[in-house]
């Protein structure tokens, strides 16, 4: 019988992954209180915009406001994307605790999302990571499309592993591996991780599912099998991938708890409380959400009042 850990720790990507692909542009006072709701929840890290430039992800436009004005929860830790010198600038003038940069395992992936080679993004990541390490800022490093490229098809662990050393290289704490296109199953989990796990200390290790094919819970089951305990999930399932087609959003928050603590495993995060940021931001997009959890919590209120 598994032994599942005690304690696994959940990134709250909504505010980021999860925003960056809607036509809405979300009230920057609306996003404030959003996030505000989200750091009360629980949740120890929040990743809450992206200082990519506004013409690439218009709906983080105001990412610089956001960061000025959210309320700082002493017990949470805020991250941010940042993709060159300049994101980083504002980022940490805006406030971060952690500076995340990304990169893609596809080649192709990499050109659509950033307009560089792999070889031509690692001198910018190397840059930005010294900057952040010199600014006391921890970093994470985003590995975009580890088992699949909308572009390429099947990426090998070997491709992974080639990203991810060079980044723990420049000085990443810790490293994202994001199923970005959502279409891995559990034995591409497993055979990614038996590369991974032989080579890093599994608290590097970020796991990041997207649920294009229903299979995000599944393949997060698998990963917490292989010792993995930190995981990225997005409110209601916000969210998608700008530069994969049909990709949908990330492993629903809401799905998350229900999972572990069903398992008897600890988050520190208030089922209610993400309930309640789930269903403002689903009022503000004017739309439903994907998260299972969240449709029956919802249907079971509209029950009892």
């Amino acid at each position: 019988m598994c032994q599942y850990p005690k304690h696994v720790g959940i990134k709250e990507v909504g505010p980021r992954d999860g925003l960056q692909n809607e036509d809405v542009f979300i009230d920057t006072n609306d996003k404030v209180k959003w996030i505000n709701m989200l750091s009360e929840s629980g949740v120890k890290e929040i990743e809450y915009s992206s200082f990519v430039h506004p013409k690439w992800i218009p709906p983080l436009a105001d990412a610089r406001e956001v960061g000025r004005r959210i309320k700082r929860n002493p017990d949470v830790t805020y991250s941010a994307l940042v993709p060159n010198l300049k994101g980083l600038e504002h980022a940490l003038e805006t406030g971060i605790d952690v500076a995340s940069v990304f990169m893609s395992a596809s080649d192709t992936h990499n050109q659509k999302n950033i307009n560089k080679s792999i070889d031509e993004t690692y001198p910018v990541l190397k840059k930005v990571i010294h900057e952040a390490k010199d600014a006391k800022k921890a970093v994470t490093g985003y590995v975009s499309t580890v088992f699949d490229c909308p572009y390429e098809g099947r990426i090998s662990p070997e491709q992974v592993i080639d990203v991810c050393d060079q980044l723990f290289d420049y000085g990443v704490d810790s490293i994202s591996l994001g199923d970005t296109i959502g279409t891995a199953v559990p034995s591409q989990v497993e055979a990614l991780l038996a590369s991974i796990l032989s080579r890093y200390d599994q608290e590097k290790i970020i796991m990041h599912f997207h649920d294009t094919r229903g299979m995000a819970i599944a393949n997060m089951m698998t990963s917490i099998q292989h010792g993995i305990t930190r995981f990225d999930s997005s409110v209601g399932g916000l969210g998608g991938c700008p530069y994969a087609k049909g990709a949908a959003g990330n492993v629903a928050t809401n799905d998350v708890l229900y999972l572990l603590h069903g398992l008897g495993i600890e988050t520190g995060i208030k089922e209610e409380k993400i309930q309640q940021a789930a269903l403002y931001i689903q009022d503000k997009l004017g739309k439903s959400l994907p998260s299972k959890a969240l449709a029956y919590q919802s249907s079971n209120y509209k029950k009892t009042v």
